[in-house]
C-alpha cells in the first residue's frame, strides 16, 4: 500500500536587485506624494485659494510652479536613475536625495491645524518610512570583493576560455 502525501509547493523568493528595490520605493514615494497633494485639494478653501492665485501662503507664479515641478521631478527621475546609474554613483545619489527629502516631506505639516494632524501625520509618516527604506537599501548595498589581477586569476581565465 502506498501512502500519498501532498507536499505543498514552497514559494521561492528570488533575490531582488538593489536597483529594483530603489526604483520600486521611489515609485511608491511618487504615488503617495502625488496623491497627498491631490487629496489636499479637498480641504476647505484650498481650491478657492488657488483660484485666487495663492498656494498655501505663496502667490502663484512661474517661480513657484517651477519649484513645485522640480520637487516632483526629482523623485520621478530617481526611479529611472536607480535603474541606470552605476552602483557607486547610484548609492551616493540615493543617499543624498532621500536624506534631503525627509525634511522636505516634514515641511508639509507646517501651518497645519490639529484637525488635519492625522492626515499629515499619516502621509508624512509613510513618506519618511519609504525614504528610510531607500536610505537603508542604499547604505547596505552589497559589496562584492574585488578580484585581484595576477597569475592566479589569469590561470582561472585561461581555463574558462578553453
Amino acid at each position: 500500500m502506498t501512502i500519498r502525501t501532498n507536499t505543498p509547493n514552497l514559494l521561492d523568493t528570488p533575490p531582488i536587485a538593489v536597483q529594483a528595490k530603489l526604483a520600486a520605493a521611489w515609485t511608491s514615494f511618487m504615488f503617495l506624494y502625488i496623491y497627498v497633494d491631490f487629496f489636499n485639494l479637498y480641504k476647505p478653501g484650498v481650491v478657492d485659494g488657488i483660484l485666487n492665485g495663492l498656494v498655501w501662503r505663496f502667490d502663484v507664479s512661474s517661480t513657484l510652479l517651477t519649484i513645485m515641478l522640480a520637487s516632483v521631478a526629482i523623485p520621478a527621475l530617481m526611479v529611472m536613475l536607480s535603474l541606470t546609474l552605476p552602483a557607486r554613483v547610484n548609492r551616493a545619489t540615493n543617499l543624498i536625495v532621500a536624506s534631503l527629502y525627509i525634511p522636505y516631506s516634514a515641511f508639509n505639516a507646517a501651518g497645519a491645524t490639529w484637525e488635519w494632524a492625522f492626515f499629515y501625520g499619516l502621509s508624512i509618516g509613510i513618506e519618511v518610512l519609504l525614504l528610510a527604506f531607500i536610505l537603508r537599501s542604499a547604505w547596505t548595498w552589497p559589496r562584492t570583493p574585488a578580484v585581484p589581477a595576477g597569475p592566479a586569476t589569469t590561470d582561472l581565465r585561461q581555463g574558462l576560455r578553453q
